[in-house]
């Protein structure tokens, strides 16, 4: 299987993951040139994708969706509070491309794609699981906490895309308004790099783990200080770089490190 996000931050997500059967995006919340570009340079074609599944409206995660699934005839997923919300941003879509969720599982092909429940202000937001045989992934961002349903969901993955939106300080001291920095900090809004520290403390089991720290904060954070805070953790917890995880840092503005595993 391989992982790789495409895009990940405060000004748009999307993420890759396939095998050599079947491909999928989780979010495209980019124009849809740049997806398409982003996927080409990682080897991959816009017109093999086998669905786009979305993990809630916020255009951040949405501005691509409609556009890829028009120009290349892709299966979009969501449950239905999502459609609803995210309907007018995606514009018109040929009614067998809407893939209403109503299950916990969908199967494609030789993958298994299951959803859970994140806390984000948003309609109804899930985070993914994605399964082939043995090997498992997950995208794991806009978590206003680190819930147990989280928790059990994505502890036997082996690649986790987790956000590291932001440095608590930063916020607090940065150029937000109030209203936006408490939303930020709330249960229901992003999870900080001290959280997202504690959260991969949390799910560490025998099997070694490759972290993406994503969804950074242009504002409110960078990648040097969400990685050293995070390594900070993991190094008070015993948890060692290199030999029980590795630790990325997930591109802004261009895909990421490709995992195949």
């Amino acid at each position: 299987m391989i992982f790789c996000p495409l895009y990940s931050g405060s000004s748009g997500n999307s993420i890759f993951v396939g095998t050599d059967k079947t491909k999928i995006l989780i979010d495209a919340g980019l124009s849809g040139k740049h997806i398409e570009n982003a996927l080409k340079s990682i080897g991959q074609e816009p017109s093999e994708l086998d669905a786009i599944f979305v993990t809630h409206e916020h255009i951040d995660h949405v501005k691509g969706v409609g556009v890829l699934s028009r120009r290349h005839n892709v299966p979009i997923y969501a449950n239905t509070d999502t459609w609803e919300a995210m309907s007018k941003s995606l514009g018109k879509i040929k009614e067998n491309n809407i893939k209403l969720i109503q299950e916990d599982y969908v199967d494609i092909k030789d993958m298994e794609i299951f959803n859970f429940p994140i806390s984000h202000d948003a309609a109804d937001p899930k985070g993914y699981v994605v399964s082939h045989g043995n090997k498992k992934a997950c995208v794991a961002t806009d978590l206003g906490h680190f819930s147990k349903e989280v928790k059990d969901a994505i502890k036997e993955c082996q690649v986790i895309l987790m956000e590291s939106n932001h440095d608590v300080e930063m916020l607090k001291f940065g150029p937000y308004p109030y209203t936006l920095k408490r939303r930020i900090l709330s249960s229901i809004g992003h999870l900080s790099n001290d959280d997202c520290g504690k959260a991969i403390v949390d799910i560490m089991k025998d099997r070694k783990k490759m972290i993406f720290l994503g969804h950074l904060s242009k504002t409110n954070n960078c990648p040097e200080l969400a990685y050293q805070t995070v390594l900070n953790i993991l190094n008070d917890n015993n948890i060692k770089l290199g030999k029980d995880i590795d630790i990325d840092v997930a591109k802004r503005n261009e895909p990421s490190l490709c995992i195949n595993f």
